[in-house]
């Protein structure tokens, strides 16, 4: 079987030899090529046996055949890949179910350091907030200016230009007017805006009527304290309990809102001796 091949490639180094010296004599004449000065194709049996090409002569053609670039089997191509990224792993004798539990636990592994980051970065956030709000409150309390007034409190509005000047004779009239409810949510009301924004009181948005009173009890002196919590008792039994207070407890109410909880008026200059 090897002679066999070794003779099919000699012959085709043959024919392809005097297919080269035939070109070169088709080169080389000036006459269009007949069937007489067309070269004879040398016998197979002399091919083979090399009577015409020498041993050596066919293995300078082999050779020569096996150098040529373009008539290789395989070739060469370098391109430019990412380091490591498909680096085969080295191979283990370990099962695959081993391996695969192997692989999620480093994959939990890089999931979480960049977890602990993320969430380091999120704490670090939370605290300059947290710091920065509570040098902002310190600036505004050394002010004197309420840091965080509401507007409302709940769903009553307790800014001061929403409300009357007098604001117990204004619930009077409500009240004498049939108008119960409005006459008590305006005394509330203003009980709220004077609390916080004559007497400085931290109520909140979502400051309670129980709430309301605690703090007033810590800023407030003892008769504005009771003033305020009975006003907060007659406003929950109207409100929550349906029952009306006596038209006499109101106009109570009503006249000792300014005594309680307006602002002290401020001192009057002393007058200047006469010369």
């Amino acid at each position: 079987m090897h002679s066999r091949s070794k003779k099919a490639l000699h012959a085709t180094v043959a024919a392809a030899l005097l297919a080269l010296g035939g070109g070169w004599t088709f080169g080389a004449q000036t006459a269009p090529e007949t069937p007489a000065t067309r070269p004879a194709t040398p016998p197979a049996s002399v091919q083979e046996d090399g009577g015409a090409y020498s041993p050596a002569t066919v293995g300078a053609a082999i050779q020569k055949l096996k150098n040529d670039p373009n008539l290789k089997f395989s070739r060469y191509v370098h391109t430019l890949r990412w380091a490591g990224k498909n680096a085969k792993e080295p191979a283990t004798d370990n099962p695959a179910w081993l391996d695969w539990l192997l692989n999620l636990f480093r994959w939990v592994g890089e999931v979480g350091r960049i977890f602990v980051w993320v969430a380091c970065a999120i704490v670090a956030a939370v605290i300059v907030i947290f710091v920065v709000r509570i040098i902002r409150a310190a600036r505004l309390e050394r002010s004197g200016i309420a840091a965080f007034a509401p507007t409302h409190v709940r769903d009553l509005d307790i800014r001061p230009e929403s409300l009357p000047d007098d604001i117990g004779a204004s619930a009077r009239e409500l009240w004498n007017r049939g108008e119960h409810r409005q006459a008590l949510a305006l005394l509330y009301r203003g009980a709220l805006s004077r609390l916080v924004h004559a007497h400085g009181v931290p109520i909140k948005h979502s400051s309670t009527e129980g709430e309301c009173v605690s703090l007033a009890a810590q800023h407030l002196n003892a008769s504005a304290t009771a003033y305020f919590a009975q006003l907060v008792r007659v406003w929950q039994r109207a409100v929550y309990g349906g029952n009306d207070p006596e038209t006499d407890t109101v106009m109570a109410l009503c006249d000792g809102f300014s005594a309680a909880l307006d602002p002290p008026a401020p001192l009057a200059a002393p007058a200047s001796a006469a010369a």
